[in-house]
């Protein structure tokens, strides 16, 4: 069946959408849905015409009880699925915003008291030619075609656990906080999936029990927020059940539409505990003595349901020897870094702690948790510069109390290198107001054990959402430690309004020299900044081109004695191409206040003065449809006394479903008054996946700034549920002397028990 038929057939379809036929085989509901309008004449799939997504209503959908689980085997040939009310009739975000999805998705959802069943068809002339990202878990989900379902599990319209799955079977699962704002990739929830493969579609068969997801069972009737995603990527085409505009994700749950019908559940006592054994060992010239040599050791970490809205999470002996190594990164500012967290135990629930310069998908804010972040979990059991420090143990509860989100930490350490014995503890408290706004606060003390030092901060901060589109930020916040008498306080303020045709943006942000939170991470201090942005969102009838983002925006930074500090006027445009590709180009316009020398490498420093420059920026991204999927980007321009060019960019290429490989690089050339210097950064990436559960990745990197070159080699293997057995090989060493800084090998073996 060509392409053409294909879609002629799922036209018919549509426009029969009263019929019980339709209803089967398409999804469609026995009625047309409200704001889904078509034009019932013989042309056809031309004289159907798009809705209006944004006022389109929030689809409704019931699920079944079942007595008799469905086998997950991808074949949905039970009985149970055909008693299930159909869910169907996707509407396209890209590239044709409103109109039907060219491929029709037939859904159904069942449960029983303990399970929620999810089957779906996903209707494709060609399924063979569908692009399988890879086989490994949490797959690279925008290069893939996928279908998806997403739950709020408490209909507050902000919060959702999510669900991803590829052709061949590999599951992405993802937690999401405030309606888009925070994204907890490393959450990993049990479910089990089967995929299928056919002449005429491919097919998901999912099971998730029922306490993977946190829920009030008590609360009746029981309604959820959910909403599907199917994605067909050689067409570049995307669609959901409740539809989306262009700038929104699944996990917008302010757009969802209502699952209805649930009855009866048992949330179960969610009683996890996950004992661990590692065998390790380690040399080199940066390895404590205490830790070189072979070494073992045993801990367990633990999950409870305390109540069907708050968990806890408890663990002792902490170890971490499974995480990968962090990315290099050139630095050529006189700034400090932030580093990702990478941590599983700190990354999940992560979003119960989120306080500082957060930024929403779409809006240009002016300032990032890249500039502050309140509670940064790399402070607790690691080094400034990476090290790991023993971690005794400690808990985190998170959840919902009533109208209140709510999060606690307490973690402890050992003492190691100069750093003594120390115990931090945080709280969270946050709540919802308005519907889509909350306000709250966040509390945390850093102690030595040894009461020898301690920081002490607070913070309150709100969210408000006006009409979908406008949102308000602020917050303020103290810091306090011995000794201390300067100012230690932040705050900022920001209105950010994104719509269809424009957006535009205004922040005002100050902190004071003294603000040092002993859990947080401050790019700057003493300033205050002003920020204002506008752009326009055209989209022309240019062929290949979805939209045009042509902006300006002004960033004004003076210390708080009004001497300006930084300032940076920018023109830009951002040319988003129906393919998914993007395009980026902006001139800027710099200046530069510098009172104390600062180091790029040894011997190259930018010394006191005022600085005042231009430079020109080029992005471009590959459309994610490619077998190869690239990035290049290009500066060029002055840099303080001098000059600046550099090039960049990566090539990520499918080989095959199970193997991939990523390369990149990055080459600064930087003349300066102090002399000439290449900061380059490269680096090498394989993945290669036996199966969903067996995955072997290894990758290097070299980095001239910091003289580094390091290595790392993982194999996982998921032999049980949330169980794995990991072995990891670390290398590091000096790029000019090839002296080891650190050799280690790693062998650790999880195993998940529920109750």
């Amino acid at each position: 069946m060509t392409i053409h038929r294909f879609r002629a057939l799922a036209c018919r379809l549509i426009l029969l959408g009263t019929s019980p036929l339709a209803a089967v085989v398409v999804g469609a509901q026995p009625a047309p849905q409200p704001g889904r309008a078509t034009s019932r004449t013989q042309a056809g799939a031309d004289s159907i015409r798009p809705i209006d997504v944004e006022l389109a209503p929030r689809p409704t959908s019931h699920a079944f009880r079942t007595t008799r689980p469905p086998t997950i085997d991808g074949r949905l040939d039970e009985a149970e699925w055909a008693l299930a009310p159909v869910i169907g009739n996707f509407i396209q975000q890209l590239p044709k915003t409103g109109y039907p999805a060219t491929f029709p998705t037939v859904v159904h959802v069942l449960y029983d008291a303990d399970h929620l069943y999810i089957g779906a068809t996903l209707y494709d002339p060609e399924p063979k030619k569908a692009i399988t990202a890879g086989k490994e878990r949490d797959f690279v989900s925008s290069a893939s075609d996928l279908f998806g379902v997403v739950l709020d599990t408490f209909k507050d319209r902000r919060n959702s656990f999510l669900f991803l799955v590829n052709p061949a079977g590999a599951v992405r699962d993802e937690q999401t906080y405030n309606d888009s704002r925070t994204i907890v990739d490393a959450w990993e929830g049990v479910s089990k999936v089967r995929t299928m493969v056919n002449d005429s579609s491919w097919t998901v068969e999912m099971t998730i029990p029922l306490r993977t997801l946190r829920f009030d069972a008590t609360h009746l009737p029981q309604e959820w927020g959910m909403n599907f995603i199917r994605r067909v990527r050689r067409t570049s085409e995307t669609s959901y059940w409740a539809p989306l505009e262009r700038q929104y994700r699944l996990h917008r749950m302010s757009k969802a539409g209502t699952l209805t019908g649930l009855d009866s559940l048992r949330p179960g006592r969610n009683l996890q505990l996950k004992p661990y054994v590692v065998a390790n060992r380690s040399t080199g010239a940066q390895v404590p003595a205490a830790q070189r040599g072979s070494n073992g050791d045993v801990g367990v970490d633990l999950k409870y349901g305390v109540t069907p809205s708050l968990t806890l999470d408890a663990t002792y002996n902490t170890d971490f020897s499974q995480v990968e190594v962090d990315q290099e990164q050139v630095n050529l500012t006189r700034f400090s870094l932030l580093f990702p967290e990478r941590r599983e135990f700190f990354i999940e629930n992560s979003g119960a702690f989120q306080f500082g310069d957060v930024t929403e998908r779409n809006y240009r804010m002016g300032a990032s948790p890249n500039d502050f972040t309140f509670f940064n979990s790399r402070q607790i059991g690691l080094t400034p510069d990476g090290r790991p420090i023993p971690i005794v143990g400690g808990a985190r509860l998170t959840g919902r109390m009533g109208q209140w989100d709510v999060g606690a930490l307490d973690m402890q350490t050992q003492r190691a290198f100069s750093t003594p014995a120390e115990n931090f503890a945080v709280l969270r408290a946050r709540r919802n107001i308005f519907g889509k706004s909350d306000v709250g606060m966040l509390l945390q003390n850093r102690a030595a054990t040894d009461s020898t030092s301690w920081n002490r901060s607070v913070g309150m901060d709100a969210n408000i959402r006006i009409r979908g589109n406008t949102i308000i930020n602020a917050y303020a916040a103290r810091s306090d430690a011995p000794g201390s008498t300067a100012d230690g306080t932040a705050m900022r303020t920001q209105v950010a309004y994104r719509g269809r045709r424009w957006d535009n943006s205004l922040l005002w942000k100050r902190v004071s020299d003294g603000f040092a939170p002993g859990m947080g991470f401050v790019r700057r201090r003493d300033f205050q900044q002003f920020y204002g942005t506008i752009g326009a969102h055209p989209r022309p009838l240019i062929p290949r081109v979805a939209e045009l983002n042509p902006y300006v925006l002004v960033d004004y930074i003076t210390d708080l004695r009004s001497q300006l500090d930084t300032r940076t006027i920018t023109g830009g445009m951002d040319v988003a191409l129906k393919s998914e590709a993007l395009l980026s180009m902006h001139v800027s316009d710099q200046f530069d206040r510098i009172e104390r020398t600062f180091t790029l490498v040894p011997g190259r420093t930018v010394a006191p003065g005022a600085y005042t420059w231009r430079e020109g920026v080029i992005k471009y991204s590959m459309a994610p449809s490619s077998r190869f999927l690239g990035t290049a980007n290009a500066t060029i321009g002055d840099f303080y006394s001098g000059t600046r060019r550099s090039i960049g960019g990566g090539v990520a290429w499918r080989v095959s479903p199970s193997l991939g490989v990523e390369t990149s690089y990055q080459r600064n050339d930087i003349s300066l008054a102090s002399g000439d210097f290449v900061a380059n950064l490269a680096g090498l990436r394989a993945r290669y996946a036996w199966s969903t559960t067996v995955l072997g990745s290894a990758f290097v990197q070299y980095n001239t700034q910091t003289n580094s070159f390091s290595t790392n080699a993982r194999f996982n293997w998921r032999w049980a549920p949330l169980s794995d057995l990991f072995v990891v090989y670390t290398d590091r060493r000096d790029s000019e002397s090839w002296a080891q800084n650190e050799r280690s090998i790693a062998v650790k073996l999880t195993r998940m028990l529920a109750f």
